[in-house]
């Protein structure tokens, strides 16, 4: 994985990539797709028994709950901005009712969040010897949030991207950019 913060002044944003042996349509089948999201719970925490929402299309919602023990749960997940099937997903990151909170006008600083699936060439890919994807996730918060608000926003949500798209390349294989 590489990464780097796009940034002038305050940290708006950061990218991380990934390598990863399996194909497009996998990768952005197990990012759309219900039935192949597990992979996003933190394997550690309970498997909450609410089912994975996906309203795969643009202004559709994304909705998982996540547990962290018996007294604390949370909604994530995101709106669809942008879907070009195997190629690009865009969505604001967040849940009404959620982490990050997307009540009203908190949608408009929500984290926009991008995720990119382009060919690569990867050792140990199954079929096409070589051909897997080169995942590229990035993360930009709107100019107009708070620096205080983005550092805290940002400084918490690069660690736990690199940890949930680590347990994708758990599921998935590979490694990172």
């Amino acid at each position: 994985m590489t990464d780097h913060d796009s940034s002038s002044g305050t940290a708006r944003g950061f990218t991380l990539v990934w390598r990863l042996p399996a194909s497009r349509e996998r990768v952005f089948r197990a990012w759309t797709d219900p039935a192949h999201l597990g992979w996003f719970f933190n394997d550690e925490q309970p498997v909450p028994s609410e089912p994975i929402e996906v309203d795969l299309r643009v202004g559709g919602a994304w909705r998982q709950m996540m547990v962290i023990d018996a007294d604390t749960r949370y909604v994530t997940g995101g709106v669809y901005r942008e879907i070009v099937p195997e190629e690009r997903l865009v969505f604001v990151f967040g849940a009404v009712g959620g982490w990050p909170e997307l009540a009203g006008p908190g949608i408009d600083d929500a984290p926009l969040t991008t995720l990119t699936f382009a060919d690569a060439r990867v050792d140990g890919a199954p079929g096409d010897a070589s051909l897997g994807t080169l995942l590229t996730l990035e993360v930009e918060l709107p100019v107009h949030v708070d620096e205080e608000v983005a550092r805290r926003l940002l400084g918490g949500m690069r660690p736990g991207w690199i940890q949930t798209v680590g347990r994708l390349t758990g599921e998935i294989g590979g490694a990172p950019a």
